[in-house]
């Protein structure tokens, strides 16, 4: 499992002394060393404050750039702030190779999601919350975070049902669901999340 550094791209792009790295302006980054310090400073700062508790100005601040250089790449805080937790789950998260049992897919697919879950749990809690209160953000965390774990899911579940590892009249919406309200649950109400809580949602899913 990688482990992301939301800091190392930044600190290598500052470090970096050649010409093609120069930046355009006076303690201005480049527009990519921009973005990169950007999504940095919206990981740092939701998960030492939550996200409400964020606004534009500090990310802007944390960052060196300018409200301007933030919403050149993003039309709102929302949209920022999911495109630098999408790229770090995504690095933690890989979608299960095809010609894997599906039962173990599902396990070593949860048992990752579960890893994330103890290093960001308080932090997607936050988001969670959010996306309660602000309609605009709850659509875009459904869209860039829950979405694409979800297609993974019964992605993974259909191609089981293909090869008849799961009895053909087991409703796939009907199961994902309930395997991502499982887990959610027991995030969201603080219970402990690993390895034998993967299994057991997995084999309970595939039980014949």
């Amino acid at each position: 499992m990688g482990i992301f550094n939301p800091l190392a791209s930044v600190y290598a792009a500052f470090m970096t002394t050649n010409d093609s790295s120069k930046r355009n302006g006076p303690g201005r980054p480049r527009d990519a060393e921009a973005a990169d310090a950007l999504k940095a400073a919206a990981i740092r700062l939701v998960r030492d404050r939550g996200y409400s508790r964020v606004t534009i100005g500090a990310l802007t601040d944390a960052a060196g750039v300018s409200r301007q250089t933030l919403y050149n790449r993003w039309p709102s805080k929302a949209e920022l702030v999911m495109d630098a937790f999408y790229d770090a789950a995504s690095v933690n998260v890989p979608n299960p190779g095809p010609d894997v049992p599906g039962e173990t897919a599902l396990t070593q697919f949860l048992s990752e999601i579960f890893e994330h879950l103890k290093r960001d749990g308080d932090c997607l809690r936050s988001l969670v919350a959010a996306a309660q209160d602000d309609t605009d953000f709850r659509d875009v965390f459904w869209q860039r975070f829950v979405a694409p774990r979800s297609t993974i899911v019964k992605d993974l579940l259909r191609r089981s049902q293909t090869r008849g590892e799961l009895a053909p009249d087991r409703d796939i919406d009907i199961l994902s669901n309930m395997i991502h309200g499982a887990f959610w649950y027991r995030s969201l109400n603080g219970q402990p999340l690993g390895v034998r809580e993967a299994q057991l949602i997995a084999r309970d899913v595939f039980r014949q």
